[in-house]
């Protein structure tokens, strides 16, 4: 009986280590499909965000009383062409809050995945959520202070108070 239990035993164990190594490979599999997912992604965002912006000009001038924006559903407008926030998209509304309610310190990438309910321990998710903050930015919603830390921008208040002043100086 015993002989019988140890070969059992040694069954399960090479059984075990069969697994592990398939394991192993499927996670080796998933990181490689992630980053192939990734690049799509940021590739899509980067495509629509290119039409938007490259026919949003001649439409806008055929269309001038039009309150809706043109393009795709994620386009950004710029900050200077938009009154306020809720000309964004309900995603994009999201990480402006998130961005109030981070203060000072800013908000990352993976905490951005999580306010847009992504898992944040996917490396796609979280630069997902990097390329929409970087978007912000560059349309003037956010600013980046510090690598990867994204805030609201400083209004400008001094400009507005003294319209002369180039630099605000005290």
């Amino acid at each position: 009986m015993r002989a019988v239990l140890e070969e059992r035993q040694k069954v399960a164990a090479v059984r075990v280590q069969e697994l592990e190594a398939e394991l192993e490979q499927v996670r080796a599999a998933l990181a490689a499909a992630e980053e192939v997912h990734r690049h799509r992604v940021i590739g899509l965002e980067q495509y629509l965000e290119a039409l938007a912006e490259g026919g949003a000009p001649a439409e806008m001038a055929v269309e001038v009383p039009q309150k809706k924006p043109v393009g795709p559903r994620r386009a950004v407008p710029h900050r200077r062409q938009a009154s306020e926030g809720a000309e964004l998209s309900p995603d994009y509304q999201a990480l402006m809050v998130a961005a109030v309610d981070a203060g000072g310190d800013g908000l990352g990438a993976r905490r951005a995945a999580v306010v847009l309910g992504w898992d944040s321990a996917s490396a796609s998710r979280v630069e997902g959520a990097r390329a929409r903050l970087k978007r912000l930015v560059e349309r003037g919603w956010l600013v980046e202070v510090k690598p990867g830390r994204f805030t609201l921008p400083e209004p400008p208040l001094e400009q507005d108070a003294g319209a002369g002043r180039p630099g605000g100086g005290s």
